[in-house]
C-alpha cells in the first residue's frame, strides 16, 4: 500500500489550487481505471483529490441546440438520457459497448476521457516502458503486440487509447471545456489526446493544473445514418481490437457529409479530414467506402503480431459505413438494467 493524502475539492477552482500546489496529486470521481493503476503501482500519487462532489453532473441544451455535458456524469446516465439516445444515438451506443454495467455505473465522462492504456506492458512494472518510466524503452515493440497500435506510432510507443466513447465524440466533433490556473478554453475532442511521438507518458494536451469540466456536443447528431461496430476478442468486457464510428448525412443516396474515426488502433481516436472530404457528393456505395479506408489507414504499420488489424480495420470500415447509409447500426446488445 502506497502513502497518500486524501483532499476533497469544494468547487472546480479548489481543485485547480489543489492540483496546482500538489504537482504529484491525481484527481478521482469513480476511480475505475485509477484505483486499477494504483493498486498494480504503476500510479503512485502523492494526493488524491476527490472531485465527485463538484456540480458537474447536468446535461443542459446550449443556445445553438447542442448539448452541454458535465464532466462527472456517469457514463451509464449518459447513454441513457432521452436527448443523447434521440439525438446522438453513436454516442449512446459506444458507451454501451465499453466496460461492465457496474463500470458505466460508476465511470464519469471526464474519467473516460483520461483513463489509460491498458497495454500489458504499461501494467507491469517489471518491464521497461516509456509511459510509466520514460526512456526506458518499450518492451511492446520486440514483444507480444498483437492488441497494439497500427497507425501514429513512434520508436517510444505502440500503445492504443482504450476509449470507446472518445472515438464516437470524435466523430461527432465534441468539443471539451477545460478549466485552470490561467481561465477557461476549449478544445476539439479530436486534439484532446495526443500521438506518442517522443513523450508517451503524456497522454493529453491537458496543462499542470487543467481540468475538465465539460463535453460540449454540436447540433448535428447524425441520428437517422450512423453506426458504431467493435471488434473484440469477446462480445463484452473487451477492449477493441478494432472499433469504427460513422455518421452520414445522405440526400437520396448521396453523401451530404461524412464523419469516420477509428479506435483500438492508434494512442488517439483516428480520424481523416482527407478520408470524409472526399466522401462529400460521392454515392453511398461499397466502393467509395473502399476508397475512404484506403485513406484512413494511410501509413498504417503493422508490428510482429498485430498485421491482421489493417486488413480488419479495412473490412470494418467499409461494414460500418454501409451500416450507416442503410440505417441499419450495429446493435450492441445491451438492455438498461432497472
Amino acid at each position: 500500500m502506497i502513502n497518500f493524502q486524501y483532499s476533497r475539492a469544494s468547487d472546480v477552482a479548489d481543485a485547480i489550487l489543489l492540483l496546482t500546489a500538489h504537482p504529484g496529486a491525481k484527481l478521482i470521481a469513480g476511480g475505475t481505471n485509477l484505483i486499477d493503476l494504483m493498486k498494480e503501482n504503476v500510479e503512485e500519487p502523492s494526493r488524491l483529490i476527490d472531485i465527485s462532489r463538484l456540480p458537474l453532473r447536468n446535461i443542459e441544451e446550449t443556445l445553438d441546440g447542442g448539448l452541454r455535458i458535465g464532466a462527472l456524469v456517469p457514463n451509464s446516465d449518459l447513454a441513457y438520457d432521452p436527448l443523447i439516445e434521440q439525438r446522438y444515438p453513436l454516442l449512446a451506443s459506444a458507451i454501451l459497448a465499453g466496460a461492465s454495467a457496474q463500470l458505466r455505473n460508476m465511470a464519469s465522462v471526464g474519467g473516460n476521457l483520461m483513463q489509460r492504456t491498458r497495454c500489458a506492458y504499461f501494467y507491469d512494472t517489471a518491464t521497461p516502458c516509456n509511459k510509466r518510466t520514460p526512456g526506458s524503452g518499450c518492451s511492446a515493440i520486440d514483444g507480444l503486440n498483437r492488441n497494439h497500435a497500427i497507425l501514429g506510432t513512434s520508436t517510444s510507443c505502440i500503445a492504443t487509447n482504450p476509449s470507446d466513447m472518445s472515438v464516437a465524440l470524435a466523430a461527432l466533433g465534441a468539443l471539451v471545456h477545460i478549466a485552470g490556473p490561467s481561465g477557461e478554453r476549449t478544445m476539439a475532442l479530436i486534439d484532446f489526446h495526443r500521438l506518442p511521438d517522443d513523450t508517451p507518458h503524456v497522454d493529453t494536451n491537458l496543462e499542470v493544473g487543467e481540468i475538465i469540466t465539460a463535453i460540449e456536443l454540436p447540433p448535428r447528431g447524425f441520428a437517422r445514418n450512423y453506426s458504431y461496430l467493435k471488434i473484440r476478442d469477446r462480445l463484452s468486457y473487451a477492449f477493441a481490437l478494432v472499433s469504427v464510428a460513422a455518421a452520414l448525412e445522405l440526400d437520396g443516396n448521396a453523401i451530404r457529409e461524412a464523419r469516420v474515426a477509428l479506435g483500438g488502433v492508434a494512442h488517439k481516436p483516428w480520424r481523416s479530414l482527407e478520408a470524409e472530404t472526399a466522401l462529400r457528393g460521392q454515392a453511398a456505395t461499397t466502393e467509395h467506402f473502399s476508397r475512404t479506408a484506403d485513406l484512413l489507414l494511410q501509413g498504417a504499420k503493422a508490428q510482429a503480431h498485430n498485421g491482421f488489424k489493417i486488413e480488419l480495420a479495412r473490412r470494418a470500415i467499409v461494414r460500418t459505413l454501409m451500416q450507416a447509409a442503410n440505417a441499419t447500426p450495429q446493435s450492441q446488445a445491451h438492455k438498461k438494467i432497472a
